[in-house]
């Protein structure tokens, strides 16, 4: 049995929801599928003290504002987990899961989404899986053959599980600053960068951030705005961490063994664990038979629309797909204008299908 929508949305994440608001408000054909067995996309995933860099009202879905949390400071995992929940719940979206897609096929007008559950078939699909499921570990050589811990930060959880060992955290974003922050208290921790980090101003936070981010899409050849989102931002355990000496960071390692790393210098370390806060990559193994998957793992798109094939669409995994949109607050604006293109399209597809009917009575 093949489900008909006029849209089907690939995941139940900020993005998912966001884009579920405005359709839901236009009185859409649509439905969401979401592999999580719960609410909350890839914060369910976010270790334990994992915090906003922003206050909740930055960091809102449209229509209802995320509610300040009960506590001091920014909003926790737990709290947007919350909010996410509630908001899922308030408006009463259209989502099946846990729904795990398995491929996308083109199937005459429509595209076929296959599921572990069944086959949907719909005018439109929105991919917006995300990056948590693709995390990316460099290839080193001889990282197979070490015998200690190694785990990416899309699986780290709290810093208890290190304590009196030895541990690298490699990367230098922010992932790999917060998480330095809280180990190196427990652990012997050494921070592996391939420059030195560049860390924000003490009063910058998410909602600059967004600001910085949508003034880089617009900014034209040879007028880039100073500054990145992917510097680091001086969240309170980092700037303690700055305060114990704890930020200090070394050049990476050559080449791993059973017992360690080796440096650049032929030096030998051993090391426990080594937690890689390297990034991810877009979630999309699902669209690998529609063969719109360029060679570095992205899709051309022209906005949210793929080139390749224009009934596909993506959002949520980078600027590449909407500026901020894989951001709380920027898939909020990304949705919006998503939302009015897939009413066009669902609303043409609509009128064509009337049209061949009268043309055939």
């Amino acid at each position: 049995m093949i489900t008909q929508r006029d849209i089907v949305i690939i995941g139940g994440g900020q993005m998912g929801l966001s884009l579920g608001y405005y359709l839901r408000r236009a009185g859409a054909d649509f439905v969401i599928l979401d592999a999580e067995a719960g609410p909350g996309g890839a914060w369910r995933h976010g270790w334990d003290s994992l915090r906003l860099f922003s206050p909740a009202g930055y960091s809102s879905l449209p229509g209802w504002l995320m509610p300040p949390p009960a506590h001091e400071g920014y909003p926790t995992r737990d709290d947007v987990l919350d909010y996410l929940a509630r908001y899922e719940a308030r408006y009463e979206f259209p989502i099946k899961r846990p729904v795990r897609v398995e491929s996308i096929e083109r199937a005459g007008d429509r595209l076929a989404v296959v599921t572990d559950k069944g086959r949907f078939a719909a005018q439109a699909v929105v991919s917006a899986t995300g990056t948590w499921s693709h995390p990316y570990i460099p290839e080193i050589e001889g990282r197979d053959l070490f015998n200690g811990v190694q785990v990416h930060s899309a699986h780290y959880i709290r810093p208890e599980d290190y304590r009196g060992q030895s541990v690298l955290v490699v990367g230098g974003g922010n992932s790999g600053a917060q998480i330095v922050a809280e180990v190196a208290p427990v652990a012997r921790t050494l921070w592996v960068t391939t420059h030195d980090p560049l860390f924000l101003p003490d009063d910058v936070d998410g909602h600059v951030l967004f600001e910085r981010a949508v003034a880089r899409m617009k900014a034209g050849p040879g007028d880039t705005p100073v500054g990145g989102i992917g510097d680091i931002v001086m969240v309170p355990p980092v700037r303690e961490a700055r305060a114990r000496g704890n930020l200090a960071s070394v050049r990476p390692f050559e080449r791993m063994t059973a017992e360690g790393v080796v440096w650049p210098d032929g030096s030998k370390m051993a090391v426990d664990a080594i937690i890689w806060c390297t990034g991810f990559r877009p979630a999309l193994d699902h669209l690998a038979m529609l063969g719109v998957v360029e060679d570095d793992g992205r899709v051309l798109v022209d906005g949210q629309r793929s080139i390749k094939e224009p009934r596909l669409w993506l959002a949520g995994y980078g600027d590449w797909c909407g500026p901020g949109s894989a951001t709380l607050m920027g898939a909020a604006r990304t949705a919006r204008d998503l939302a009015g293109m897939l009413g066009n399209v669902a609303l043409v597809k609509t009128l064509e299908s009337s049209l061949n009917r009268a043309a055939s009575a």
